[in-house]
């Protein structure tokens, strides 16, 4: 690996270590800013537009989001990349765990997300996009 290319992946840890401390520390603009304007996440089946973002987060269990180093791929000025999560909901400490599948762009701002879809890991062992569990997630407004 030369040194561009870790450059690079540092560059994008970074990226996404601010994600998981803005949902953290509830700070919905520090999410977006990770995101390319055209950005999107998936999750539940359906796909949401970074002016979905707000609603979506708003709607969404507080608490802590640990991801893991992720396994990223270089391809110029794009990537992909795998990354765990463990989240831990703030008031009765239960867990949810799986991984984010997402696709990265360099951008005049540096590298950020351009799409991210979470993958559930069940107690039953399956993996899967998740189901509706909270009647307060909004419908997103366009795909």
């Amino acid at each position: 690996m030369d040194q561009a290319q870790m450059s690079d992946i540092i560059e994008i840890e970074q990226m996404l270590a601010r994600y998981a401390v803005g949902m953290t520390k509830d700070d919905i603009d520090a999410v977006m800013e990770v995101f390319t304007p055209d950005g999107t996440y998936s999750a539940f089946g359906d796909k949401y537009a970074l002016a979905d973002f707000p609603r979506l987060v708003a709607a969404a269990p507080k608490g802590l989001f640990l991801v893991g180093p992720p396994e990223i791929d270089l391809d110029g000025d794009e990537a992909t990349g795998t990354q765990p999560l463990c989240f831990v909901d703030q008031t009765n400490h239960d867990m949810r765990i799986g991984y984010y599948n997402d696709t990265y762009r360099r951008t005049e701002k540096g590298w950020r997300l351009a799409t991210r879809s979470m993958t559930f890991l069940r107690r039953s062992g399956t993996r899967d996009a998740g189901r509706p569990h909270d009647p307060n997630r909004p419908e997103p407004t366009a795909s």
